[in-house]
């Protein structure tokens, strides 16, 4: 596969997981193009509510035709599911995908690239970094949760995918985003120069 071809491939996983943007928490929002003969045959984004996977999507409606394949991820492949249910790398290696190519890290501190161990050992061609700042953008919110433990709050602005407004219910904000983040929520709203949000800017707790 050409570089271009890789590039443009990953685009398109991009833009199936920015599709589901705010929908997926408190999961991130994620995309798989499962490309065979320089074609895409199946394409999955994280479903709402997180569940199912963008992988198994994909791969469930590529079925047999994903063996030899190349799957375009913008996240690493999870390694182990927190339900006890089979991984996404387990799966890509058991559908007998040949190349995993995927854009960023897992931000979770329980990823641990176990998921990429496990497909390296079963000899499937694993590559990653590929246009990772644009996925990194992605999943901004889930890592902003996993290094301070609230959501990742911003002004509010066309086509953001927030999952919520953010509405505090008292003027603690910190206690009340990590209630939130509690919640589920990884990335809120406020309306851009409200009291709101100049209170949380010089609190720091708003985002660019």
């Amino acid at each position: 596969m050409s570089a271009e071809a890789d590039i443009a491939f990953m685009q398109q996983a991009l833009r199936l997981g920015l599709s589901q943007a705010g929908r997926t928490w408190p999961n991130p929002a994620v995309g798989c193009a499962i490309v065979k003969d320089g074609a895409v045959i199946a394409e999955g984004a994280t479903g709402d509510g997180g569940r199912p996977h963008a992988e198994e999507i994909a791969l469930d409606a590529a079925g047999e035709a994903a063996r030899g394949a190349t799957a375009y991820v913008t996240l690493e492949p999870c390694g182990q599911r927190s339900n006890g249910g089979c991984s996404c790398s387990q799966r890509l290696v058991e559908a007998g995908v040949a190349r995993v190519v995927y854009a960023c890290d897992d931000p979770s501190p329980f990823a641990s690239h176990s998921g990429v161990e496990r497909m390296k050992a079963a000899g499937t061609t694993v590559e990653s970094g590929l246009l990772a700042e644009e996925a990194d953008r992605l999943i901004a919110p889930t890592a902003h949760y996993h290094r301070t433990g609230r959501p990742l709050v911003q002004a509010e602005r066309e086509g953001q995918g927030f999952d919520a407004a953010f509405t505090p219910e008292s003027d603690d904000l910190e206690t009340e985003l990590v209630a939130w983040a509690g919640r589920g929520y990884r990335h809120l709203s406020v309306p851009a120069g409200s009291d709101l949000a100049v209170a949380l800017a010089a609190s720091g707790l708003m985002a660019g």
